[in-house]
């Protein structure tokens, strides 16, 4: 089966568990955007306990907006809110300093669009953990539960495709969700250790960014054993 995902920014560990285990995953960015939503936010542990990373947007009032004509807003400056909150989070563990400049890189340059943003920081969660393999982009919203990829791009499948063409898809776009209990296709990651977890236990769902800040290179054996 092939993921179905909406775009994401940075990214939950359950995201890359995906990705690691699925050659073909895709992000639909034909889709309406979603408030509270993975589209926007990320989370991590600080001191006072979990923390969440909020991307500001323009918004159009009453109007439905496709994810890929949402425009970001830099009116507040929540870049380097975000980037305070990490340092305040992960500065002092061993990690931290092999990431953070790339970090700061992605924050601090400007984007017309919430899915480039998205598209950026994806691109370093794949590169901190060695996935190779980029997500197949939808520009259209992807309806049916069939898909298929071939080199030139993807697309809704055509009936008269050959059936090793098509693929049928996990499609999870509204169930993986900060605000929902994990999908029933992926199982709980096991505890990883955390900066704070002396106080605060072991928080799961967290971003990418906390994986590879307290594990470093262990994050990526521990995102291939998770697999989903």
């Amino acid at each position: 089966m092939i993921p179905l995902l909406s775009s994401f920014y940075f990214g939950s560990v359950e995201h890359y568990r995906l990705l690691a285990r699925h050659d073909r995953v895709i992000i639909d960015i034909g889709e309406h955007y979603e408030r509270q939503s993975y589209r926007t936010r990320t989370s991590i542990v600080g001191p006072n306990g979990t923390n969440d990373l909020i991307v500001q947007i323009e918004r159009r009032s009453g109007e439905k907006m496709p994810m890929h004509s949402v425009g970001l807003s830099y009116a507040e400056s929540w870049p380097q809110q975000h980037l305070h909150a990490i340092r305040s989070a992960y500065g002092q563990t061993p990690w931290f300093i092999h990431y953070i400049d790339e970090i700061e890189a992605v924050l601090l340059k400007k984007y017309d669009r919430l899915v480039d943003l998205n598209m950026a920081t994806i691109a370093l969660g794949l590169k901190w953990l060695g996935l190779t393999s980029m997500p197949f982009v939808s520009t259209h919203y992807v309806e049916g539960d069939e898909y298929r990829i071939t080199e030139a791009g993807c697309g809704p499948v055509d009936p008269s495709a050959p059936l090793d063409e098509r693929k049928p898809l996990l499609d999870i776009r509204s169930t993986l969700h900060p605000k929902k209990p994990l999908p029933p296709a992926l199982s709980p990651i096991r505890p990883y250790p955390q900066v704070f977890a002396d106080r605060h236990a072991f928080v799961p769902r967290m971003s990418v960014i906390d994986l590879v800040c307290n594990c470093g290179p262990d994050a990526k054996r521990i995102i291939r054993s998770h697999g989903a």
